[in-house]
């Protein structure tokens, strides 16, 4: 088995990248906690604008990385496709909160704890993944954690089935469908880039188990 000093070349500079991209996709979700709990004054953007302008920076100094460093061991191609996977979560967290901003007027009563409690589990455990890269050799330690995503994918798509329901029960006026419908959706898809950064550690490591 290489050894991970050889998988990503020369120092830690990916491990400690890639672990500051992971931990700014957890910050984004924590940020999307404050705009839903806010009781004090509208709510604005400028903790995700703050936090895709390090995730930017991040991806672009991997990418630098890669240009000005000849040999990784692993495969380019796979921190790539990593960095590219986290930066998505952030991304995808800001859309909801920019749609949750402009149609706040319709979700008044509306709680988003539970679905909001699932982004949080989902972040914290694609962190862990991050940082397990570092022990790459504890193979049953990752997959623990990817199946631990997976278990939670698997219930924000129950959830899912329920608010639907509920939603369509003809009980909610036509543009609080719209809005809500919207907002659920834009949910599922940040534990979806979660859950495709988990299936991305998960490959790097089986291929090098």
């Amino acid at each position: 088995m290489f050894s991970l000093q050889q998988l990503f070349g020369k120092g830690d500079k990916f491990f400690d990248l890639l672990e500051a991209s992971a931990d700014e996709a957890r910050s984004s979700v924590q940020a999307l906690v404050r705009i839903i709990k806010s009781s004090s004054g509208p709510p604005t953007l400028e903790d995700f604008v703050l936090s895709r302008r390090k995730e930017k920076r991040i991806a672009e100094e991997i990418s630098e990385q890669l240009v000005n460093t000849f040999i990784t061991g692993l495969e380019r191609e796979d921190i790539e496709a990593l960095s590219t996977a986290l930066y998505k979560i952030p991304k995808a967290t800001e859309k909801f909160a920019e749609h949750f901003i402009i149609g706040s007027q319709h979700l008044r009563g509306v709680d988003f704890t539970q679905q909001v409690g699932m982004l949080e589990q989902a972040t914290d455990t694609v962190l862990a993944m991050v940082k397990q890269l570092r022990r790459m050799q504890e193979i049953e330690k990752i997959k623990q954690l990817n199946e631990r995503l997976q278990v939670i994918e698997g219930e924000a798509d129950k959830l899912m089935i329920e608010l639907l329901r509920d939603l369509f029960s003809g009980r909610h006026d036509t543009l609080k469908v719209i809005a809500l419908k919207d907002l659920y959706e834009l949910l599922e898809k940040v534990i979806d880039r979660c859950r495709d950064a988990g299936n991305v550690i998960n490959h790097i490591v089986l291929k090098h188990s």
